[in-house]
């Protein structure tokens, strides 16, 4: 279908953009992107907004199918996109989730400058490359069995913190405290936990990676030091997910929920965004598997965590205390939230997809840890290898519009195959070195799929979120040293 978007958008403001339900007979609520108008053709090219229409027609759907700045293509859902449903007549969809379920980021500050850390970054990175398992089908260093695994996927990543993993002020400074609740292993297939038990720490390929970052540029100081973040400060962030234990989960419940839908009369524009009822069996069975999937991520998160702070006790010679390297906070991009939210001045229990989205709460909101009441919840933004990151907090208006969401990152602009085609014989670690920055990967074939020209400018995604009055910017990072699967 060839849609000329520009003539169907209706803009609101100077960031906000409607289709609105007429665009479409079948739509139930208007779409509305957030995004600026210098951001339109990258958007409007790859299609996606179709996406955000189709959303619309969902069953439940409630006030807007909604798309952040770096909206992209996606499986059902826009990556990018969130959309909330009446939590008892509305629908449930493992496309609104995705394949990599709690794909997400952390931040870890610590005690080190610049000055202190350049001496060492070369003989760091290639310890953290060597002490965290990366790559394609890559293993962990710890060993589950069947019955540790279905404990930690309900605990989730109080698990790894009462193995020894790290210390329990993680926990507080994880979203939802590192545990979605109503995880239920017994709706989670043999394969897999199959696919699952080896792969528990982590990293994975394709777009997760490790960064070593120096926080550039400090917009509110007095946020900044709640989180422990200064100019010229070291940090580390960690993005990684639920490796094959969520993708299978997705996988499976994708046909389960195919063949069930027309029980329920069900009707959906494209096959991809497969749904149920979230009261069915089905629904409630596909929401304990991702909770478990979710709780398997931040546990991987978890671990990782350890053997980054391991490698420079290692490499410095001091303790991880001595390193003042806590945990900033840590996010969730690809998941389903059970959310209590005002629609139409009522409270309503909503269930909240965020697919390639970060909550993004307000401060004194009840689910923030105490350290973060007064001053909102951290929004961590990556950008790509080789361009920089960004802190941000949420806002009362985020609540209000978005169900308290943001954006996630860059969001892309080529595909992988794409980008290894524009990027045919060029060396991106020679690249990247030139700017300054390490990098370690296990492959250039690697490299050139998550080259910088893949991505939106993150800077423009984060500005954005800004100037609509969803996140405010709290500090930039720029990376010293990207390790990559």
């Amino acid at each position: 279908m060839n849609v000329n978007w520009r003539e169907v958008l209706r803009q609101i403001d100077r960031v906000r953009w409607e289709i609105p339900p007429y665009f479409d007979k079948r739509m139930r609520v208007p779409a509305r992107l957030i995004a600026p108008s210098g951001m339109l053709d990258a958007i409007i090219h790859d299609n996606a907004l179709m996406q955000l229409v189709n959303v619309a027609m969902l069953p439940g759907i409630l006030k807007y199918s909604l798309a952040m700045p770096d909206i992209h293509w996606g499986y059902g859902f826009p990556i990018g996109g969130v959309a909330a449903f009446d939590y008892e007549t509305g629908i449930i969809s493992p496309g609104g989730v995705g394949y990599d379920i709690n794909c997400g980021v952390r931040i870890i500050r610590t005690n080190l400058h610049v000055n202190d850390i350049k001496p060492y970054l070369e003989k760091l990175t290639t310890t953290i490359f060597k002490n965290v398992p990366c790559g394609v089908g890559s293993k962990g260093k710890i060993k589950v069995t069947k019955k540790e695994l279905e404990e930690l996927v309900v605990k989730g990543s109080k698990w790894a913190v009462e193995k020894g993993y790290g210390f329990k002020e993680d926990i507080e400074r994880t979203e939802e405290f590192g545990q979605l609740k109503g995880a239920n292993p017994d709706f989670v297939s043999h394969r897999a936990i199959e696919r699952g038990m080896p792969q528990l720490g982590s990293l994975g390929a394709g777009n997760h990676f490790l960064e070593i970052q120096r926080v550039a540029e400090v917009y509110d100081e007095k946020i900044a030091k709640a989180m422990g973040l200064e100019k010229d400060g070291i940090t580390v962030m960690i993005h990684t997910g639920s490796r094959g234990f969520g993708h299978q989960i997705c996988d499976d419940y994708i046909k389960i929920i195919l063949r069930a839908m027309s029980k329920y009369g069900i009707n959906v524009p494209d096959r991809q965004l497969a749904s149920v009822p979230i009261q069915s069996d089905e629904g409630k069975r596909y929401f304990g598997a991702m909770a478990a999937a979710a709780n398997f991520a931040w546990n991987n998160r978890q671990l990782i965590t350890y053997w980054v702070r391991e490698s420079f006790e290692k490499v410095l010679g001091e303790s991880t205390e001595s390193l003042g390297m806590q945990l900033v906070y840590d996010v969730a991009h690809n998941i389903a939230k059970i959310e209590e939210h005002i629609v139409d001045g009522k409270k309503m229990k909503v269930v909240v997809h965020r697919k390639g989205a970060t909550r993004a709460f307000p401060k004194g909101h009840p689910l923030l840890p105490e350290v973060y009441k007064n001053t909102g919840q951290p929004v961590l933004l990556p950008g790509d290898m080789g361009t920089m990151s960004f802190v941000l907090v949420g806002t009362h208006r985020a609540l209000s519009e978005t169900f308290g969401s943001s954006a996630h990152g860059a969001g892309r602009v080529l595909s992988r195959k794409k980008a290894k085609k524009v990027t045919a014989g060029r060396n991106i670690f020679r690249e990247l070195r030139n700017k300054g920055i390490l990098l370690k990967a296990a492959s250039s074939e690697t490299a050139r799929e998550e080259v910088p020209d893949a991505y939106k400018d993150v800077e423009q995604v984060a500005n954005t979120m800004e100037m609509g009055g969803l996140a405010r910017k709290v500090v930039k990072l720029v990376p010293l040293a990207v390790i990559k699967g």
